[in-house]
Protein backbone atom coordinates (compact mmCIF):
# COMPACT_ATOMS: atom_id res chain seq x y z
CA UNK A 1 0.00 0.00 0.00
CA UNK A 2 1.16 3.50 -0.80
CA UNK A 3 2.64 5.35 2.13
CA UNK A 4 1.00 8.76 2.57
CA UNK A 5 2.93 10.30 5.48
CA UNK A 6 5.17 12.61 3.49
CA UNK A 7 4.47 15.60 1.26
CA UNK A 8 6.57 17.37 -1.34
CA UNK A 9 8.50 19.48 1.19
CA UNK A 10 9.53 16.37 3.08
CA UNK A 11 10.86 14.73 -0.08
CA UNK A 12 12.90 17.84 -0.88
CA UNK A 13 14.31 17.66 2.64
CA UNK A 14 15.09 13.97 2.03
CA UNK A 15 17.29 15.02 -0.87
CA UNK A 16 19.20 17.32 1.49
CA UNK A 17 19.68 14.52 4.03
CA UNK A 18 20.78 12.10 1.29
CA UNK A 19 23.32 14.59 -0.03
CA UNK A 20 24.69 15.11 3.48
CA UNK A 21 25.05 11.34 3.89
CA UNK A 22 26.99 11.01 0.65
CA UNK A 23 29.18 14.09 1.02
CA UNK A 24 29.91 14.31 4.73
CA UNK A 25 29.37 10.86 6.24
CA UNK A 26 30.00 8.00 3.82
CA UNK A 27 33.71 8.73 3.24
CA UNK A 28 34.46 8.76 6.98
CA UNK A 29 31.85 6.75 8.84
CA UNK A 30 33.75 3.44 8.98
CA UNK A 31 36.67 5.26 10.62
CA UNK A 32 34.41 6.93 13.17
CA UNK A 33 32.76 3.61 13.98
CA UNK A 34 36.18 2.02 14.55
CA UNK A 35 37.27 4.93 16.76
CA UNK A 36 33.91 5.01 18.63
CA UNK A 37 33.67 8.76 18.15
CA UNK A 38 32.67 11.40 15.62
CA UNK A 39 34.62 14.64 15.13
CA UNK A 40 33.23 18.09 15.83
CA UNK A 41 33.53 18.86 12.12
CA UNK A 42 30.64 16.45 11.49
CA UNK A 43 28.43 18.43 13.87
CA UNK A 44 29.32 21.80 12.39
CA UNK A 45 28.74 20.44 8.87
CA UNK A 46 25.30 19.24 9.98
CA UNK A 47 24.63 22.69 11.41
CA UNK A 48 25.62 24.35 8.17
CA UNK A 49 23.29 21.99 6.29
CA UNK A 50 20.39 22.89 8.59
CA UNK A 51 20.03 19.39 10.01
CA UNK A 52 20.40 20.20 13.72
CA UNK A 53 17.73 21.49 16.04
CA UNK A 54 15.00 21.70 13.42
CA UNK A 55 12.52 22.97 16.01
CA UNK A 56 14.77 25.79 17.25
CA UNK A 57 13.10 29.14 16.42
CA UNK A 58 14.68 31.27 13.74
CA UNK A 59 15.54 33.97 16.28
CA UNK A 60 17.96 31.51 17.88
CA UNK A 61 19.48 30.28 14.62
CA UNK A 62 17.16 27.38 13.85
CA UNK A 63 14.50 26.69 11.24
CA UNK A 64 11.46 26.73 13.51
CA UNK A 65 10.13 23.44 12.12
CA UNK A 66 7.76 21.69 14.50
CA UNK A 67 6.61 19.04 11.99
CA UNK A 68 8.08 15.74 13.21
CA UNK A 69 7.92 14.28 9.71
CA UNK A 70 11.14 16.10 8.90
CA UNK A 71 12.91 14.34 11.78
CA UNK A 72 11.44 11.07 10.51
CA UNK A 73 12.95 11.68 7.08
CA UNK A 74 16.38 12.26 8.65
CA UNK A 75 16.24 9.04 10.65
CA UNK A 76 15.18 7.01 7.63
CA UNK A 77 18.00 8.36 5.51
CA UNK A 78 20.72 7.93 8.14
CA UNK A 79 19.61 4.37 8.90
CA UNK A 80 19.28 3.41 5.24
CA UNK A 81 22.83 4.64 4.64
CA UNK A 82 24.13 2.65 7.62
CA UNK A 83 25.05 5.79 9.58
CA UNK A 84 23.37 4.56 12.73
CA UNK A 85 25.65 6.39 15.16
CA UNK A 86 24.79 9.74 13.60
CA UNK A 87 21.09 8.99 13.87
CA UNK A 88 21.50 8.20 17.57
CA UNK A 89 23.71 11.22 18.34
CA UNK A 90 21.28 13.62 16.65
CA UNK A 91 18.35 12.00 18.45
CA UNK A 92 19.99 12.66 21.82
CA UNK A 93 20.62 16.28 20.87
CA UNK A 94 17.23 17.02 19.28
CA UNK A 95 14.72 14.73 21.00
CA UNK A 96 16.07 14.36 24.54
CA UNK A 97 17.69 17.76 25.24
CA UNK A 98 16.09 20.35 22.99
CA UNK A 99 12.44 19.84 24.11
CA UNK A 100 13.31 20.76 27.71
CA UNK A 101 14.90 24.02 26.65
CA UNK A 102 12.16 24.94 24.19
CA UNK A 103 9.25 24.12 26.47
CA UNK A 104 10.53 25.24 29.87
CA UNK A 105 13.65 27.33 29.42
CA UNK A 106 13.75 31.07 30.06
CA UNK A 107 14.57 33.47 27.21
CA UNK A 108 17.99 33.95 28.79
CA UNK A 109 18.67 30.21 28.87
CA UNK A 110 17.49 29.78 25.26
CA UNK A 111 19.69 32.62 24.05
CA UNK A 112 22.68 31.05 25.79
CA UNK A 113 22.36 27.48 24.47
CA UNK A 114 20.14 27.25 21.40
CA UNK A 115 22.29 29.05 18.79
CA UNK A 116 25.20 26.70 19.48
CA UNK A 117 22.94 23.66 19.36
CA UNK A 118 21.70 24.79 15.95
CA UNK A 119 25.10 25.42 14.38
CA UNK A 120 26.85 22.39 15.90
CA UNK A 121 29.28 24.32 18.07
CA UNK A 122 27.55 22.94 21.18
CA UNK A 123 26.94 19.18 21.42
CA UNK A 124 24.59 18.08 24.17
CA UNK A 125 23.62 14.99 26.13
CA UNK A 126 20.80 14.03 28.49
CA UNK A 127 21.98 12.86 31.92
CA UNK A 128 19.07 11.29 33.76
CA UNK A 129 20.14 7.67 34.35
CA UNK A 130 22.41 6.70 37.26
CA UNK A 131 24.11 3.48 38.32
CA UNK A 132 21.66 1.43 40.33
CA UNK A 133 18.42 3.24 39.50
CA UNK A 134 17.92 2.92 35.73
CA UNK A 135 14.39 3.99 34.82
CA UNK A 136 13.48 4.58 38.49
CA UNK A 137 14.21 8.30 38.50
CA UNK A 138 12.99 8.73 42.08
CA UNK A 139 16.13 6.85 43.02
CA UNK A 140 18.42 9.52 41.51
CA UNK A 141 21.06 10.63 44.02
CA UNK A 142 22.82 13.42 42.12
CA UNK A 143 22.17 16.57 44.12
CA UNK A 144 22.18 20.30 43.54
CA UNK A 145 22.81 22.62 46.48
CA UNK A 146 22.36 26.38 46.45
CA UNK A 147 25.46 28.54 46.73
CA UNK A 148 24.43 32.18 46.49
CA UNK A 149 22.80 32.72 43.12
CA UNK A 150 24.38 29.51 41.77
CA UNK A 151 23.96 25.79 42.29
CA UNK A 152 26.64 23.19 43.03
CA UNK A 153 25.90 19.87 41.31
CA UNK A 154 27.47 16.65 42.60
CA UNK A 155 26.81 13.09 41.48
CA UNK A 156 27.29 10.42 38.83
CA UNK A 157 25.38 9.49 35.67
CA UNK A 158 25.77 6.51 33.35
CA UNK A 159 24.91 5.37 29.80
CA UNK A 160 25.15 8.97 28.60
CA UNK A 161 25.22 9.28 24.82
CA UNK A 162 27.46 12.11 23.54
CA UNK A 163 28.97 11.92 27.01
CA UNK A 164 32.60 12.09 25.88
CA UNK A 165 32.34 14.66 23.11
CA UNK A 166 29.47 16.71 24.52
CA UNK A 167 29.83 20.26 25.81
CA UNK A 168 26.80 20.31 28.10
CA UNK A 169 24.15 18.06 29.53
CA UNK A 170 20.61 18.28 30.84
CA UNK A 171 21.04 16.92 34.37
CA UNK A 172 18.32 15.68 36.71
CA UNK A 173 19.37 16.47 40.27
CA UNK A 174 17.76 16.39 43.69
CA UNK A 175 17.07 19.87 45.03
CA UNK A 176 14.98 19.30 48.18
CA UNK A 177 17.96 18.38 50.36
CA UNK A 178 16.49 14.97 51.13
CA UNK A 179 17.98 11.50 51.02
CA UNK A 180 16.45 8.14 50.18
CA UNK A 181 13.72 7.78 47.62
CA UNK A 182 12.52 11.15 46.35
CA UNK A 183 9.04 12.61 45.97
CA UNK A 184 7.38 14.01 42.87
CA UNK A 185 8.77 17.49 43.60
CA UNK A 186 12.22 16.47 44.85
CA UNK A 187 14.07 16.97 41.56
CA UNK A 188 14.93 19.73 39.13
CA UNK A 189 16.53 19.94 35.70
CA UNK A 190 19.67 21.96 34.95
CA UNK A 191 21.61 22.74 31.80
CA UNK A 192 25.14 21.99 32.99
CA UNK A 193 28.07 23.13 30.87
CA UNK A 194 31.37 21.25 30.83
CA UNK A 195 33.47 23.22 33.28
CA UNK A 196 35.56 22.55 36.39
CA UNK A 197 34.32 19.42 38.17
CA UNK A 198 32.44 18.07 35.12
CA UNK A 199 34.41 14.96 34.10
CA UNK A 200 33.46 12.30 31.54
CA UNK A 201 34.46 8.81 32.65
CA UNK A 202 35.87 6.12 30.42
CA UNK A 203 34.03 5.60 27.16
CA UNK A 204 31.74 2.58 27.41
CA UNK A 205 32.44 -0.17 24.88
CA UNK A 206 29.06 -0.85 23.27
CA UNK A 207 28.03 -3.81 21.12
CA UNK A 208 26.81 -1.63 18.29
CA UNK A 209 26.12 1.94 17.10
CA UNK A 210 29.71 2.52 18.10
CA UNK A 211 30.34 5.80 16.28
CA UNK A 212 28.12 7.50 18.87
CA UNK A 213 30.17 7.77 22.06
CA UNK A 214 28.67 6.74 25.42
CA UNK A 215 30.18 7.33 28.86
CA UNK A 216 29.67 7.86 32.54
CA UNK A 217 29.61 11.46 33.74
CA UNK A 218 30.96 12.65 37.09
CA UNK A 219 30.03 15.96 38.71
CA UNK A 220 32.07 17.26 41.63
CA UNK A 221 30.51 20.48 42.90
CA UNK A 222 30.08 21.80 39.38
CA UNK A 223 29.03 25.44 39.59
CA UNK A 224 25.85 26.06 37.60
CA UNK A 225 24.46 29.60 37.23
CA UNK A 226 20.96 30.05 38.57
CA UNK A 227 19.81 31.03 35.08
CA UNK A 228 20.61 27.48 33.89
CA UNK A 229 17.85 25.98 36.02
CA UNK A 230 15.35 24.69 33.46
CA UNK A 231 11.86 25.90 34.32
CA UNK A 232 10.55 25.65 37.86
CA UNK A 233 12.36 24.35 40.92
CA UNK A 234 11.11 20.88 41.83
CA UNK A 235 9.42 20.27 38.47
CA UNK A 236 12.09 17.97 36.99
CA UNK A 237 10.15 14.70 37.14
CA UNK A 238 7.02 16.35 35.76
CA UNK A 239 8.99 17.74 32.84
CA UNK A 240 10.52 14.34 32.09
CA UNK A 241 7.05 12.76 32.09
CA UNK A 242 5.64 15.48 29.83
CA UNK A 243 8.39 14.92 27.25
CA UNK A 244 8.07 11.12 27.19
CA UNK A 245 5.90 11.10 24.04
CA UNK A 246 8.62 12.67 21.88
CA UNK A 247 11.43 10.60 23.41
CA UNK A 248 9.52 7.35 22.84
CA UNK A 249 8.26 8.32 19.40
CA UNK A 250 11.82 9.06 18.28
CA UNK A 251 12.87 5.52 19.19
CA UNK A 252 9.83 4.06 17.42
CA UNK A 253 10.73 6.03 14.28
CA UNK A 254 14.31 4.74 14.42
CA UNK A 255 13.07 1.18 15.01
CA UNK A 256 10.77 1.35 12.00
CA UNK A 257 13.67 2.58 9.87
CA UNK A 258 15.92 -0.23 11.11
CA UNK A 259 13.20 -2.79 10.36
CA UNK A 260 12.85 -1.49 6.81
CA UNK A 261 16.61 -1.44 6.28
CA UNK A 262 16.93 -5.00 7.59
CA UNK A 263 14.29 -6.26 5.19
CA UNK A 264 15.92 -4.46 2.25
CA UNK A 265 19.30 -5.90 3.15
CA UNK A 266 17.89 -9.43 3.35
CA UNK A 267 16.03 -9.09 0.05
CA UNK A 268 19.13 -7.81 -1.72
CA UNK A 269 21.27 -10.61 -0.31
CA UNK A 270 18.71 -13.27 -1.21
CA UNK A 271 18.54 -11.88 -4.75
CA UNK A 272 22.31 -11.87 -5.25
CA UNK A 273 23.36 -14.99 -3.32
CA UNK A 274 23.38 -18.36 -5.09
CA UNK A 275 23.30 -21.80 -3.45
CA UNK A 276 22.74 -25.25 -4.96
CA UNK A 277 22.42 -23.75 -8.43
CA UNK A 278 19.77 -21.10 -7.65
CA UNK A 279 19.64 -17.77 -5.90
CA UNK A 280 18.13 -17.85 -2.44
CA UNK A 281 14.85 -16.33 -3.63
CA UNK A 282 14.09 -19.56 -5.47
CA UNK A 283 13.80 -21.40 -2.15
CA UNK A 284 10.29 -21.40 -0.70
CA UNK A 285 11.47 -20.95 2.88
CA UNK A 286 13.39 -17.80 1.95
CA UNK A 287 10.38 -16.36 0.16
CA UNK A 288 8.11 -17.17 3.11
CA UNK A 289 10.46 -15.47 5.57
CA UNK A 290 10.76 -12.39 3.36
CA UNK A 291 6.98 -12.28 2.94
CA UNK A 292 6.56 -12.22 6.72
CA UNK A 293 9.24 -9.56 7.10
CA UNK A 294 7.75 -7.27 4.47
CA UNK A 295 4.30 -7.53 5.98
CA UNK A 296 5.59 -6.76 9.48
CA UNK A 297 7.67 -3.84 8.17
CA UNK A 298 4.66 -2.25 6.49
CA UNK A 299 2.39 -2.78 9.49
CA UNK A 300 5.03 -1.16 11.70
CA UNK A 301 5.51 1.77 9.32
CA UNK A 302 1.78 2.38 9.24
CA UNK A 303 1.53 2.34 13.03
CA UNK A 304 4.51 4.64 13.49
CA UNK A 305 3.27 7.01 10.78
CA UNK A 306 -0.05 7.36 12.65
CA UNK A 307 1.88 8.13 15.83
CA UNK A 308 3.93 10.83 14.06
CA UNK A 309 0.77 12.53 12.84
CA UNK A 310 -0.81 12.26 16.29
CA UNK A 311 2.30 13.84 17.82
CA UNK A 312 2.15 16.69 15.30
CA UNK A 313 -1.45 17.29 16.36
CA UNK A 314 -0.54 17.25 20.07
CA UNK A 315 -2.57 14.09 20.62
CA UNK A 316 0.10 11.45 21.36
CA UNK A 317 0.17 10.76 25.09
CA UNK A 318 2.83 8.91 27.07
CA UNK A 319 0.94 5.58 27.07
CA UNK A 320 0.27 5.66 23.33
CA UNK A 321 3.94 6.51 22.81
CA UNK A 322 4.90 3.57 25.03
CA UNK A 323 2.75 1.30 22.87
CA UNK A 324 4.28 2.40 19.59
CA UNK A 325 7.80 2.27 21.07
CA UNK A 326 7.17 -1.25 22.40
CA UNK A 327 5.76 -2.52 19.13
CA UNK A 328 8.31 -0.94 16.79
CA UNK A 329 11.39 -1.79 18.84
CA UNK A 330 10.34 -5.42 19.36
CA UNK A 331 9.53 -5.78 15.66
CA UNK A 332 12.88 -4.29 14.68
CA UNK A 333 14.64 -6.78 16.94
CA UNK A 334 12.72 -9.74 15.50
CA UNK A 335 12.92 -8.59 11.87
CA UNK A 336 16.65 -7.89 11.99
CA UNK A 337 17.25 -11.30 13.59
CA UNK A 338 15.45 -13.18 10.82
CA UNK A 339 17.01 -10.96 8.15
CA UNK A 340 20.44 -11.80 9.54
CA UNK A 341 19.61 -15.52 9.40
CA UNK A 342 18.99 -15.25 5.67
CA UNK A 343 22.57 -14.03 5.30
CA UNK A 344 23.96 -17.16 6.93
CA UNK A 345 27.57 -16.82 8.04
CA UNK A 346 27.96 -13.47 6.31
CA UNK A 347 25.34 -12.01 8.62
CA UNK A 348 27.74 -12.52 11.52
CA UNK A 349 30.44 -10.41 9.85
CA UNK A 350 30.43 -6.84 11.09
CA UNK A 351 31.24 -5.29 7.73
CA UNK A 352 27.87 -6.48 6.42
CA UNK A 353 25.11 -3.89 6.94
CA UNK A 354 22.72 -6.45 8.41
CA UNK A 355 25.09 -7.06 11.33
CA UNK A 356 25.02 -3.36 12.16
CA UNK A 357 21.22 -3.25 11.83
CA UNK A 358 20.90 -6.24 14.16
CA UNK A 359 23.10 -4.62 16.80
CA UNK A 360 21.25 -1.31 16.55
CA UNK A 361 17.88 -3.01 16.86
CA UNK A 362 19.02 -4.77 20.01
CA UNK A 363 19.56 -1.38 21.65
CA UNK A 364 16.09 -0.10 20.89
CA UNK A 365 14.20 -2.45 23.22
CA UNK A 366 16.39 -1.14 26.08
CA UNK A 367 17.13 2.50 25.27
CA UNK A 368 14.64 5.10 26.49
CA UNK A 369 12.92 2.63 28.79
CA UNK A 370 13.02 -1.15 28.36
CA UNK A 371 10.19 -3.11 26.80
CA UNK A 372 9.37 -4.34 30.28
CA UNK A 373 8.95 -0.75 31.49
CA UNK A 374 6.76 0.00 28.46
CA UNK A 375 4.56 -2.99 29.26
CA UNK A 376 4.31 -1.97 32.90
CA UNK A 377 3.31 1.58 31.95
CA UNK A 378 0.71 0.33 29.48
CA UNK A 379 -0.55 -2.29 31.91
CA UNK A 380 -1.02 0.18 34.75
CA UNK A 381 -3.14 2.37 32.49
CA UNK A 382 -5.62 -0.38 31.69
CA UNK A 383 -9.01 0.36 33.13
CA UNK A 384 -7.97 3.82 34.29
CA UNK A 385 -10.98 6.02 34.76
CA UNK A 386 -13.44 3.13 34.49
Amino acid sequence: MKRTLFEEDHEHFRELATEFNVRELSPHYAKWDAEHQMPRSMWTAAGEAGLLGLAIPEEFGGMGIDDYRFRTVMDEEFVAAGHLGVALAFHLHDDLVLPYLLNYGSDELKAKWLPGMADGSIVTSCALTEPGCGSDLRGVRTKAVRDGDDWLVTGQKTFIGNGVTGDASVVLARTDGGTGRGNADSYSLFMVGKTEGYVPGNQLDKMGVRASDTAELFFDEVRVPGADLIGELGAGLRYVKEQLPQARLAIAVAASAVARASYNQALQYATDRHAFGDNLLQFQNTRFVLADLLTEVEVTEGYVDRAVLAFNDGELDEIEAAQVKLWASERAKSISDRALQIHGGYGYILEYPIAQSFLAARLLTIFGGTSEIMRESIGRSLGAGS
